[in-house]
């Protein structure tokens, strides 16, 4: 009788899991989506205001800053191969 019992409790707990879960997990997952949303909002929404330097309808020009190449670097060294018949 004892193992009846065990058994009728662990499927009667095993759906009630899944039951709480059918209900919770949507739940769940629409607050996860809400605040990564709200986080990529506010991230975006800094990183826009510090594009915003220039008045409507101005033009501004930005260039690279010239970077002089390094001839005398080494970057590696060269390594000749040839086949052996």
């Amino acid at each position: 009788m004892v193992l009846l019992q065990t058994i009728l409790v662990v499927i009667l707990v095993y759906y009630a899991v899944k039951l709480l879960a059918k209900w919770l997990a949507p739940k769940l997952l629409n607050y996860a989506v809400k605040k990564t949303q709200q986080r990529f909002g506010e991230q975006f929404g800094n990183y826009q205001d510090f594009g915003n330097k220039a008045a409507e309808g101005e033009t501004t020009i930005s260039k690279k800053p010239f970077r002089k190449s390094n001839p005398s670097k080494k970057v590696g060294e060269y390594i000749d191969f040839e086949e052996i018949d």
